[in-house]
C-alpha cells in the first residue's frame, strides 16, 4: 500500500482543513467522538494509497499534524476509528475513506458500490451490521489547494432594492449554447464566455443565482433508472466546488467566473444547502460526516439514536444546535464571501436551519451567528422560508436582514391571471410589497423576492399551456412534482398550432412578466422565461440533465424574441425609474410633504376603490396609480429627494374587455398619460425611441382587452 512514509509534525488544529502554507500542508479534522484519524494519501490520479498516517495530535475535539513533505495538489482523505454503535449514533467504520468536511476542491466522482456502506447491504440486521470492505476505489477524493488567486477590483454591492435576480444553472445554461466551445460547455468557464455575459448584460440584471454549487453525489436510486442528480440539491461537500463544473479540479475557475461576472457589474448568489447532506438516512452511505463523527453532525432522534430526524424529506438534517457543526457552516459562508467573493446566498429549506429542540426558532444559533458576524450579515441573505417538518412555513418570520422567497406571491400572481376571481386584494398587497407580511422590526420591501416561477416548478411558457404536470420522463409514473400549478393552458394542453390559442399564450406570458417587474420587492427570473422556455410540462425536473432542462438557445423563435425585448425593455424600464423599487412600503397613505398618496387604488372610473370593492368575490380586475411625488419621504442617503414619474397600471383577467377612465389629480399640471406598454398588442411596448403607444388626457376612455395588462405614465416636469 504505502510506497513512502511522510513527516509528520504536531502542527496546528486551526484552521480546520487542509491548510498549504507554501511549505507544507497543515491538516485539522473534528471529531469528539473518535478514538483514531488516520490521513491517506493518493497518487495524482487517485487510484492508489500511497500512505496512511495517523494525525500524531488531539486538541479540543480537533485531530491535527502538519505534513512538510505534502504540497498543493495532493490528492488525501481519511479513515476514522471509534465504536460502531448505531443505536448509540456511532457509526464508525475505519474502512471506508471518508472525505474532509473542509476540502476546498475534490477528484474524481463517486462510483457506487456495496463497499461505500457502513453496513453489510442486504444483511437482515441492516445497519446494525458492519461491513469491512474498503471504500476507497470508489470514492472521490480530496485535493489539496493553493489559494493564491489574483484578483481584479472589486464590485461594489447592488443596494437591495435594486436587485433583480436570475435564477440560473451552470451546467443546464450552456449545454446548448452555439457560441461556447464545447469543452467548457456545463462549467464555470462556459458561463463566463462573453456570449452568456452580453445576454446577461443585455437583459438588465444585477444578479445572478446559482442552483447549488457546492460538491454533490448522483444518488444511486436515479442510476439505477438512467437518470441524474440535475439540480444538486444533495451537497457531501460545502467548501469544494462541484467538480463536473470545474475545467479540471481548480477551484480558480470558480473566482475566474465570479471576477468577470463582477467585471460586468453582475452579483454572484449561491443557491445552499447546509440543511442536509447526501448520506441520507439510517440505511445510506458512509461518505464523510457519518463516518467521521455521526453523532455530533446530524440531528438524531430523542431516545433512539439509530435514526434521524428528518425535516427535509432526504432522510437526515445536520446538527447546527452543536457549536462545531455550526462553526463548518459559519466558516463555509466565510470562505465563500471572502475566498471566493460571492455576494450572497439563497438558503434552500432555511426552515430546518433554525430548528431548535424541533420547533422553529428566530434566535437560533445560526441565525443568531450570522447577524452577528460582521462578513455575513453584510451579504445577501436569501430565505427559503419552510421545510417538511411540522410547523415548516415560516414566511414572514425571519430576522431583520433576511429576504425571503415569498411563494404567497406566485400564488397570488398566478392565481389572478388565470382569472381566479376575488384575489384582488391578496393581489394588492402583492404588488405593493407585502406589508402585510413583511412591514415589521425595520424590514423593507427588498424582503419580499418576488416570483412567478423557479427552478421547481413550470417554466413560464408551461405555466400558460398545461394545467397538469407531465412528469413521465422521471420515471415515477407522474407520481412525483406538486400538483397545485395553478396554471391554464389556455384551451389546449400542450403545444398548439392553434392562432388563438398560441396569442393568449403569449399575452399571459407578457402580462406576468409585467407584474413582477412592475411590482415592489426584488424580483426573480428564472433563466429562459425572457424567452419563454418550456420544459415539456416537467414540473420536477429534478433528475434531467438534458434536453428537457437545457436552455435550447438555437430554438428561440420569433415569438421568443419577442418576449426577450420585451423582458429588456420592462427591466430597463424597472432600474431607470425608482417608483418601482421604492425602499419603504406603500400602504395608500398620503406622502409626507405632498397633497398625494405613494399608491391609489381606483375602480376603472378613476374614483379611489371602497370596501366593499375589495370583498368583491367576482372580480377580475385591478388599477392602481403609482405617485413619482417624493416629499420630503423618499430620500437618497445623502438626504436629497428622489422624486420619479408618475404611472398608472391597469390589469384584466377577465374574459371581457373593460373601459377604463384616464384618471385626474394627478400633479402633472395638464400633462397628457402615455401608454407604455399593452400586452394585448405586439410589440407590446412602446417604440424605443421614447414615442407612446397612445396618449390620452385626464377623462379620456381607453379600452382594455381581455387577459391583459397596461402601463401609462406622467411624465414629471423637470426644473
Amino acid at each position: 500500500m504505502a510506497s513512502f512514509t511522510p513527516r509528520v509534525w504536531p502542527g496546528s488544529p486551526h484552521p480546520l482543513g487542509a491548510t498549504f502554507d507554501g511549505s507544507g500542508t497543515n491538516f485539522a479534522l473534528f471529531s469528539a467522538h473518535a478514538e483514531k484519524v488516520e490521513l491517506c494519501l493518493f497518487s495524482d490520479d487517485g487510484r492508489e494509497e500511497i500512505a496512511r498516517v495517523e494525525l500524531p495530535e488531539y486538541t479540543n475535539e480537533i485531530w491535527h499534524g502538519y505534513l512538510p513533505d505534502v504540497r498543493a495538489g495532493a490528492l488525501y482523505g481519511y479513515r476514522v476509528h471509534g465504536p460502531y454503535e448505531p443505536e448509540n449514533g456511532h457509526r464508525f467504520n475505519h474502512n471506508k475513506l471518508l472525505l474532509d468536511p473542509y476540502a476546498k476542491a475534490l477528484h474524481g466522482g463517486l462510483q457506487w458500490d456495496d463497499a461505500l456502506f457502513g453496513y453489510v447491504v442486504g444483511d437482515e440486521k441492516e445497519d446494525l451490521s458492519f461491513d469491512t470492505r474498503d471504500s476507497a476505489p470508489f470514492m472521490p477524493k480530496c485535493r489539496v489547494v493553493d489559494p493564491a488567486f489574483t484578483w481584479g477590483n472589486p464590485k461594489e454591492p447592488t443596494p437591495a432594492h435594486e436587485t433583480t435576480v436570475y435564477e440560473m444553472h451552470v451546467r443546464g445554461f450552456t449545454m446548448r449554447h452555439p457560441e461556447v466551445p464545447e469543452p467548457v460547455r456545463g462549467t464555470f468557464e462556459g458561463l463566463a464566455h462573453p456570449s452568456v455575459v452580453e445576454h446577461l448584460r443585455e437583459l438588465g440584471v444585477t444578479s445572478v443565482e446559482l442552483l447549488p454549487v457546492h460538491a454533490f453525489i448522483q444518488d444511486r436510486h436515479l442510476i439505477d433508472r438512467g437518470l441524474r442528480n440535475y439540480w444538486g440539491y444533495n451537497s457531501i461537500g460545502f467548501f469544494a466546488p462541484h467538480p463536473d463544473y470545474l475545467p479540471g479540479d481548480d477551484p480558480r475557475a470558480f473566482k475566474t467566473f465570479v471576477q468577470i461576472m463582477h467585471d460586468a457589474g453582475i452579483e454572484v448568489i449561491l443557491d445552499v444547502v447546509y440543511n442536509h447532506t447526501a448520506e441520507g438516512n439510517h440505511m445510506g452511505p458512509t461518505l464523510c460526516f457519518r463516518g467521521i463523527d455521526n453523532r455530533s453532525y446530524y440531528y438524531l432522534m430523542d431516545g433512539d439514536e439509530r435514526y434521524y430526524n428528518d425535516f427535509t424529506g432526504t432522510g437526515n438534517a445536520l446538527e447546527l444546535r452543536h457549536p462545531y457543526v455550526l462553526r463548518m457552516v459559519t466558516d463555509s459562508l466565510r470562505y465563500w464571501v471572502e475566498d471566493m467573493r460571492v455576494d450572497g446566498f439563497r438558503f434552500d429549506l432555511a426552515t430546518t436551519l433554525a430548528r431548535v429542540e424541533g420547533p422553529y426558532n428566530r434566535h437560533a444559533g445560526f441565525l443568531d451567528a450570522v447577524a452577528q458576524d460582521p462578513v455575513l450579515s453584510a451579504a445577501k441573505l436569501i430565505a427559503e422560508p419552510w421545510d417538511t417538518g411540522l410547523g415548516g412555513y415560516q414566511v414572514g418570520n425571519f430576522p431583520p436582514g433576511w429576504a425571503e422567497w415569498n411563494d404567497r406571491y406566485r400564488d397570488t400572481v398566478r392565481d389572478f391571471w388565470r382569472g381566479e376571481p376575488g384575489r384582488i386584494g391578496d393581489l394588492a398587497s402583492r404588488l405593493s410589497g407585502s406589508s402585510d407580511i413583511y412591514d415589521h422590526q425595520g424590514r423593507r420591501p427588498w424582503a419580499s423576492v418576488n416570483f412567478v416561477t423557479a427552478h421547481d416548478g413550470f417554466t413560464l411558457r408551461d405555466l400558460v399551456s398545461y394545467n397538469g404536470k407531465h412528469n413521465e420522463a422521471n420515471k415515477e409514473d407522474n407520481r412525483d412534482g406538486s400538483d397545485d400549478n395553478r396554471s391554464w393552458n389556455c384551451g389546449v394542453e400542450g403545444p398548439t398550432d392553434d392562432p388563438e390559442v398560441r396569442d393568449l399564450r403569449r399575452r399571459q406570458m407578457r402580462n406576468m412578466m409585467a407584474t413582477l417587474l412592475l411590482s415592489q420587492g426584488v424580483p426573480m427570473i428564472v433563466a429562459g422565461d425572457e424567452f419563454g422556455r418550456s420544459q415539456g410540462g416537467n414540473n420536477n425536473a429534478y433528475c434531467q440533465d438534458n434536453e428537457i432542462s437545457w436552455v435550447d438557445w438555437e430554438g428561440i423563435d420569433e415569438e421568443g424574441h419577442d418576449l426577450l425585448d420585451f423582458a429588456r425593455r420592462l427591466v430597463q424600464l424597472r432600474r431607470d425609474h425608482i417608483v418601482f423599487h421604492r425602499s419603504r412600503f406603500f400602504h395608500g397613505r398620503i406622502i409626507p410633504g405632498t397633497e398625494v398618496k405613494d399608491i391609489t387604488w381606483q375602480r376603472p372610473d378613476g374614483t379611489e376603490v371602497t370596501e366593499d370593492d375589495w370583498g368583491d368575490g367576482h372580480a377580475k380586475t385591478l388599477r392602481f396609480v403609482l405617485s413619482g411625488e417624493a416629499g420630503n419621504f423618499h430620500l437618497t442617503p445623502r438626504g436629497e429627494p428622489e422624486p420619479d414619474d408618475t404611472f398608472l397600471v391597469m390589469m384584466n383577467a377577465s374574459d371581457q374587455a373593460i373601459e377604463h377612465v384616464l384618471p385626474s389629480g394627478a400633479p402633472h399640471g395638464g400633462r397628457p398619460w402615455l401608454k407604455l406598454v399593452d400586452t394585448a398588442k405586439n410589440p407590446a411596448f412602446a417604440e424605443k425611441g421614447g414615442e407612446p403607444m397612445e396618449t390620452g388626457k385626464e377623462g379620456d376612455t381607453v379600452i382594455l382587452d381581455p387577459h391583459s395588462l397596461m402601463l401609462w405614465v406622467v411624465r414629471r416636469e423637470v426644473e
